[in-house]
């Protein structure tokens, strides 16, 4: 059988982001824990079919770790972990990115990543922001 099928279960990664309007606290934990229960939400999962979230932030955001926002929403028992990404002088400002690994019967296919507010523009392909 192929891992590909609706019915076998398999590890996916789902991709999500956001961006923020400022480099605040409350603002960068609001807004990760909006895009954390929208891609958990969109893909009809819970804590328990999680394996690990990988944060990462833009280098111009330095106000908090997105993971406090996981936690802080009861991820307490799933790995997370917050990087730098690259400082590309021509990246979309204050943006969250996060992959999320996880165990599901969804194809690859059906996988639904979640771009919001600004962050649209990274992935116009998946979002409609064309």
């Amino acid at each position: 059988m192929r891992l590909d099928e609706e019915d076998d279960v398999a590890v996916r990664a789902i991709r999500g982001a956001t961006q923020l309007d400022v480099d605040e606290r409350e603002h960068l934990l609001e807004r990760s824990a909006e895009l954390v229960k929208a891609v958990l939400e969109a893909n009809d999962l819970d804590s328990a079919d999680l394996i690990s979230i990988l944060f990462t932030v833009t280098p111009d955001l330095h106000a908090e770790f997105p993971a406090v926002a996981g936690r802080q929403i009861g991820l307490t028992d799933v790995p997370l972990m917050c990087m730098q990404e690259i400082d590309v002088p021509h990246a979309l400002p204050r943006v969250v990115r996060m992959m999320v690994h996880t165990e599901t019967e969804r194809s690859r296919d059906k996988i639904q990543h979640v771009y919001l507010h600004g962050a649209s523009a990274l992935r116009p392909d998946l979002t409609g922001a064309q």
